[in-house]
């Protein structure tokens, strides 16, 4: 009965579309031209024939017509032409730049009381008009609420007790911060900002070796802990005198007495934050605002090879990259004072600063999950955001969950029909989520991300375009997709307003241009339209942290940042990535294999999860590591008549030829040389994660610690399929 109402329901509803439609298109002497119309008399004689069931059945169509004709959704104009959504740039050797803007200048700033970091927070303080700023959550218990004058203040007092404790009011004194997303990482943050200090982000995903260096490299005297585990990581380092300029540490939890001691015995001064707060409080210091060309943060990117790199980004780096992002959206979906932000992703990295930053500047609120991602939704359901920051891994998962409910062929064939009505919505410009199909299917969805959501930023790595485009229509808010890196400040391109396509990544910011240079190893080409992605503008970083040699790799004597990925002009002006630079080996028979395009195509064989792919100059042939998703796997093992749990299922012979066949099937329709197909992999039960050190903290693969790892893995495969 319900899939009747559905296909009838789907059919009127189609019907409708169509008459009304055609009435827009038509004039009105060309329809009196094709219609005979008759005299009232006999208008007047049919009406009289009818029953009066019939009459009251024809006036509520006629009502129900008429209520959607005027209550129909209407589709978002776009900011500009979305056929040429950027153009060449004069002179420029082939760089484009964004249609959207006031002029040919790079935007530098969106607001004049606002161009470093510190006046982006004074302004939203000044608009809010005190309100909520920071929120926090404890088990099962509703959000607690920081204003913004509490964070103003309480930043005053911290760099004041900075100041007190041997630190100085300079862009040359840089404090760290080691501590997972929360209230007092922000309030750390504005303390140096308010004070001309400069922020260093360390999360102990880095791993000893690198927080040991990235100490040593910047100078780092005095670093901010969340909890006595880090402040001890840290006395370790110092007792075995490996970094001995390290002189204080700050703790926002409480923490032992022996620890204190601890520190003591090697020089160390351990603190609570409150304490420095209330000795900077009784000692104020007037604030030493930053000017936007000075230095703001010290980034460093985690990376797949070496030490990490010390990205420098000034103030007016982040204003220019989040400014390009207003001048976008500033149409169709402009921040507000009541937007909420859920805050998840490591505030280490800058796609999650460059977010917030936004939301402080228009006196939004930002709300910190409990800091265990399994009670993600939890938190959300309690928060209720607006704007949700995402990595691509996390659409996957939440694509994979709603499909793997739909257990049987006519839940999935009514999911399917009803994300194919919404998805022609989308693809004409309607964004909505109050559809019948809402009703019937996807309010759920949308009520387990709190139910509020008006617009989700997915960045970091590749969006699957079947994901983004299922999830455009069924949590039925904007999904942007942004491409960039630590190096330009968080992104260079972004999706326009209205271009609900998948399979690229948007035009490039009004804060940059973008140009494309030859990759010949690759055969690559400029004039195809395709090559090496440089990006040049007020968003692009200043070099690496006292290392000149890898600052002159990435940026050139023309200031043009190479980022090591291979992109693509699509025809409306927007970029799509094709391949990656970075990683490319080459084969014993002298072809060259870009891993990340080959695992980027096997990652949407259903059955898995996670793939790494493995070559070698002295091997003629791809292997690969694959981990299946525990979720969909089982069933999709099952329709193939194998039977076990996921354990067994992992280790069955069958299965692996199974998953190994659709992967090869998923490379041919997507192009793949046979040189680029796997001839063999390994299938491996348990997920690559950040904290078994196999993904870095932006979820993407480490490569050198993944080929140790499965070592002997990669042996047999190789010495079983020659």
């Amino acid at each position: 009965m319900l899939t009747f109402f559905l296909v009838s329901g789907g059919s009127l509803w189609l019907f409708a579309e169509f008459v009304f439609s055609l009435l827009e298109k038509m004039q009105t002497q060309e329809i009196l031209r094709m219609l005979r119309l008759p005299e009232l008399g006999d208008l007047g004689q049919f009406f009289r024939s009818l029953s009066a069931t019939t009459l009251v059945s024809m006036g509520a169509l006629a009502a129900i017509l008429a209520y959607w004709f005027t209550h129909r959704p209407k589709a978002l104009q776009p900011p500009c032409n979305l056929l040429m959504q950027s153009e060449e740039v004069e002179d420029s050797g082939g760089a484009r730049r964004s249609v959207i803007g006031d002029g040919p200048q790079l935007l530098t700033h969106y607001y004049d009381d606002a161009r470093t970091m510190y006046q982006v927070f004074r302004r939203g303080l000044s608009i809010s008009g005190n309100g909520p700023c920071l929120g926090f959550r404890k088990p099962k218990q509703p959000y607690q609420w920081l204003s913004y004058q509490e964070v103003a203040d309480r930043a005053e007092f911290l760099g004041s007790g900075l100041l007190q404790h041997n630190c100085k009011a300079s862009t040359d004194q840089f404090i760290g911060v080691f501590a997972q997303n929360r209230p007092e990482w922000i309030i750390a943050e504005l303390a140096c900002y308010t004070y001309s200090m400069v922020v260093v982000p360390l999360y102990d995903t880095l791993g000893p070796g690198a927080i040991r260096y990235i100490i040593n490299t910047a100078d780092i005297s005095t670093v901010i802990v969340d909890k006595p585990q880090k402040a001890l990581l840290l006395l370790e380092h110092v007792e075995r005198k490996e970094t001995p300029g390290l002189k204080l540490i700050i703790l926002m939890e409480p923490f032992e007495e022996a620890l204190k001691d601890r520190g003591q015995e090697c020089g160390v001064v351990i603190k609570s934050m409150q304490v420095v707060e209330d000795c900077g409080q009784q000692n104020h210091h007037v604030p030493v605002p930053p000017k936007p060309s000075d230095l703001s943060i010290v980034c460093f990117t985690s990376g797949t090879t070496g030490d990490p790199k010390g990205a420098m980004l000034t103030h007016g780096n982040v204003v220019a990259d989040f400014s390009g992002f207003l001048k976008v959206t500033e149409k169709v979906i402009f921040p507000r004072q009541d937007d909420v932000l859920v805050s998840f992703l490591p505030l280490a990295h800058m796609f999650e600063r460059v977010i917030q930053s936004v939301v402080y500047c228009h006196g939004g609120r930002v709300g910190f999950f409990q800091g265990d991602i399994r009670l993600l939704s939890d938190d959300m359901k309690a928060l209720c955001p607006t704007i949700f920051p995402v990595v691509p891994r996390l659409l996957n998962r939440m694509y994979d969950k709603i499909f793997s409910q739909a257990d049987t062929p006519l839940k999935r064939w009514l999911l399917e029909f009803a994300a194919k009505r919404k998805q022609a919505e989308v693809r004409s410009g309607i964004i909505r989520n109050d559809s019948i199909w809402d009703e019937l299917f996807f309010n759920k969805i949308q009520a387990s991300l709190g139910g509020c959501v008006r617009m989700i930023v997915t960045g970091a790595a590749p969006a699957s375009p079947a994901v983004l485009g299922f999830l455009r229509a069924a949590l039925g808010c904007q999904v942007y997709e942004g491409y960039g890196q630590t190096e330009c400040t968080a992104g260079c391109t972004f999706t326009t307003p209205g271009d609900w396509t998948s399979g690229h990544v948007g035009a490039p910011l009004p804060c940059n241009h973008i140009k494309l240079i030859d990759v010949e190893e690759l055969n690559y080409w400029t004039y195809k339209g395709e090559g090496e992605i440089c990006v040049r503008g007020p968003n692009v970083f200043k070099g690496y942290l006292k290392d000149p040699d890898k600052t002159k790799e990435a940026l050139d004597s023309d200031g043009w940042l190479h980022t090591g990925d291979i992109g693509k002009w699509l025809p409306a002006g927007t970029l799509k990535i094709i391949d990656r630079k970075k990683h490319i080996f080459k084969l014993a028979q002298g072809e060259y294999v870009a891993p990340e395009k080959i695992e980027n195509i096997y990652i949407r064989s259903e059955p898995v999860a996670q793939i790494y792919v493995h070559g070698d100059s002295l091997k003629a042939f791809l292997v690969g590591i694959v981990v299946p998703d525990p979720e969909i796997m089982p069933a999709w093992a099952q329709k193939r008549g194998i039977e076990g749990t996921y354990v067994e299922l992992c280790a069955n012979k069958e299965l692996k030829k199974a998953i190994l066949e659709d992967m090869m099937r998923l490379g041919k329709e997507s192009g793949l040389h046979s040189f680029e197909q796997v001839k063999a992999i390994h299938i491996h039960s348990d997920m690559f994660s950040v904290q078994n050190g196999l993904l870095t903290p932006t979820l993407k693969a480490k490569r050198p610690e993944l080929r140790e790892y499965f070592k002997k893995q990669i042996e047999e495969l190789y010495s079983t399929s020659m």
